[in-house]
């Protein structure tokens, strides 16, 4: 990831089940598992704010988890409501691209 500012530009449901689309400013289109999306939630419940050690397990998660609302959070970010009933996450935009990057990565592998 280069070190500028991400715009997310558009969100929606894939038509690939159980996945999301996300669209940013330079035209890159991801589309991420909401499972995976949902593990990466940057919260204080799912990392511990002082070493920044992810404290979800994957495995803990619901494979059919699903979000239920995703909000704007200002200019920067997106505020994710899940099925499983988390919703203290807020995904900033460069995370997201971050997220989207490295999934996309994997793949290729």
């Amino acid at each position: 990831m280069t070190s500028s500012s991400h715009q997310l530009t558009k969100i929606t449901a894939s038509t690939k089940p159980h996945h999301i689309e996300m669209v940013f400013d330079d035209g890159k289109l991801f589309t991420l598992p909401y499972l995976e999306l949902r593990f990466e939630c940057p919260c204080a419940t799912c990392v511990d704010e002082m070493t920044g050690k992810r404290t979800l397990r994957k495995e803990t998660l619901k494979p059919d988890v699903k979000p239920m609302q995703i909000q704007p959070v200002g200019r920067y970010g997106i505020h994710v409501e899940w099925s499983d009933g988390h919703r203290t996450g807020m995904y900033h935009f460069d995370n997201l691209y971050r997220i989207g990057e490295e999934n996309e990565n994997k793949q290729k592998q």
